[in-house]
């Protein structure tokens, strides 16, 4: 549903500015589990002035748009939830689309913090105004000047449309799978899904059950793991319920058993075969024609991609009307795909399931810190680097939610984001405790932090898997995952280390030009804090 701007937003309407532009000191972009997430962990902390922009009519990032056919969760239901909001209702060990969406709206309704979101508000551009000592944040729905700027944009959000011959010219339906057009009918038609990954494997065997035929065309073939999938009984949904602990138990449990992956695949791959073991004999049982069993085999160790579960992602490979092409597609016409092998299959509609801008979102030319540089210009030149995930240097004022070298090849992400969440309060409470102008990450320390994580990274299976994934920047550097035990994480971002940033107290900022100073409150208005006692908390 989407709300009106409030009373709360207009209130924050700077008195010396132009009409329509509004003044907070907090903006939060996106609304997902990080977006939410800190909109509660702020209102939690006291903290009235901020808002939360969101493009979509609703809360829910990934998981309000991806409702194709079979969406669902491969991570477990209990430990996909914040640890604050627990839901003691799952209906199944593995969450669909509608039900993790359900959750995530009740828990906004739980906390009172829609009043916070303007939807369907589209951030067009962010530029760090120097002079002003504010971000000035463009919309479709009018300006914002903010004093901090939380990106909480997830990493899933921008589909990659694959770079085709004749595309464009394809006459038939096409969409990405994160844009699934719902009105389109797939029955008794000739469908080619493009990709075999996460959404891929969750589409394919929907769409097999219901076309005429289907082409599913393989780049590389995932590695796949059984899903143990099943519902919740009667009782075990009375114990989530009423029965005290059980459910934080569970979810420990499930945590814990996680947990164990990381020594295989960031620290010792060797420890990988087991669970590589597991995935030859899930493939052997479920495909029988060797020679489809031989097209489906990946060719790298288990876990230098993103590891995949399902049961019917393979039966669906074997049925009769589906195929699997493996040969690389030379273009598209009007109404067929065009292998390069010369072979011309013709078809009726075309799922693309290619995934998504990871390394290089579209979002990043949006954004511009210190000079004028764009985070694209950044990235693109030294790589996707930031410092806990959470700053980028040249960028003041502004925090990152599922940052540089978050990401998880085996657990909860809400956990990262949760700990993300813990390190930005913190933050926000020294800023204001020391009546900072500015924070800005330390180039030498964001450098020293890289250096040391792509050492830790070095020995994983994701650089020696013998694989290339979307893991990895065009710099062929790991600037996605999180290279050790998340519990790690979770002390390093426990709480603010001042000493790590350049700040500059507000007192001590220069005043803006008259002609931006709006009503004078930039000016040198206060005292400079005690520098030995900023040291002091930043140490602690």
């Amino acid at each position: 549903m989407s709300l009106p701007v409030t009373d709360t937003h207009e209130q924050a309407a700077p008195k010396g500015d132009a009409p329509g532009v509004r003044e907070v000191d907090t903006l939060i972009i996106g609304s997902g589990f990080a977006g939410l997430g800190a909109a509660i962990k702020l209102t939690q902390a006291g903290r009235k002035d901020f808002v939360v922009l969101e493009r979509g009519t609703e809360v829910g990032g990934t998981w309000r748009d991806n409702s194709y056919p079979g969406a669902a969760c491969d991570v477990p239901s209990h430990l996909y939830s914040y640890s604050f909001a627990l839901n003691p209702t799952w209906t199944r060990s593995f969450s669909t689309q509608p039900e993790i969406q359900r959750y995530i709206e009740s828990v906004a309704d739980k906390y009172k913090v829609r009043d916070r979101h303007i939807f369907g508000c589209d951030v067009q551009n962010a530029h760090w105004d120097s002079a002003r000592h504010r971000w000035i944040v463009q919309t479709n729905k009018g300006k914002f000047v903010a004093k901090i700027v939380v990106s909480a944009v997830g990493a899933l959000c921008e589909p990659n449309l694959p770079d085709i011959k004749g595309i464009g010219d394809f006459q038939g339906e096409i969409f990405h799978s994160a844009q699934w057009n719902h009105d389109s009918d797939l029955t008794g038609k000739r469908v080619a899904v493009i990709g075999t990954g996460a959404s891929a494997i969750q589409i394919v065997p929907q769409v097999a059950k219901i076309a005429k035929n289907l082409d599913v065309y393989q780049r590389t073939a995932p590695w796949i793991l059984p899903r143990a999938d099943r519902e919740y009984t009667p009782l075990e949904k009375a114990a989530f319920k009423y029965v005290p602990g059980f459910q934080k138990l569970s979810r420990l449990g499930i945590y814990l058993m996680r947990e164990t992956q990381v020594v295989g695949l960031a620290k010792a791959p060797i420890f990988m075969k087991p669970l590589q073991f597991v995935a030859e004999r899930h493939l052997r049982r479920q495909i029988k024609d060797p020679v489809l069993r031989k097209k489906v085999t990946p060719n790298f160790r288990i876990g230098c991609k993103r590891m995949l579960i399902s049961n019917n992602y393979f039966p669906a490979l074997a049925q009769p009307n589906v195929d699997v092409v493996t040969d690389g597609i030379e273009e598209v016409t009007a109404n067929s795909i065009v292998t390069k092998d010369g072979t011309r299959r013709e078809v009726d509609a075309i799922v693309v399931a290619t995934g998504f801008h990871v390394t290089d979102s579209p979002t990043f030319a949006h954004i511009f810190g210190k000079g004028g540089r764009s985070l694209a210009e950044v990235f693109d030149e030294g790589g996707q680097q930031g410092y806990k995930g959470s700053a980028v240097a040249g960028f003041p004022n502004m925090f990152f939610l599922v940052g540089p070298n978050t990401g998880l090849g085996h657990t909860s992400m809400v956990y990262m984001i949760e700990s993300q969440l813990n390190y930005l309060v913190d933050a926000l409470r020294t800023i204001d405790r020391y009546d900072l102008g500015t924070v800005e990450v330390r180039r030498d320390v964001q450098d020293r932090y890289n250096t040391d994580l792509q050492d830790r990274l070095a020995s994983s299976v994701w650089m020696n898997g013998g694989c290339a994934s979307w893991y990895l920047d065009k710099h062929g550097n790991n600037t996605t995952l999180w290279p050790g035990f998340t519990f790690e994480f979770r002390n390093e971002t426990r709480k603010f280390d001042l000493i790590a940033y350049d700040s500059v107290a507000t007192g001590d900022l220069p005043a803006p030009p008259a002609e931006s100073a709006g009503t004078g409150k930039g000016k040198r208005a206060g005292k400079r804090k005690n520098t030995d006692d900023m040291t002091k908390v930043a140490a602690e």
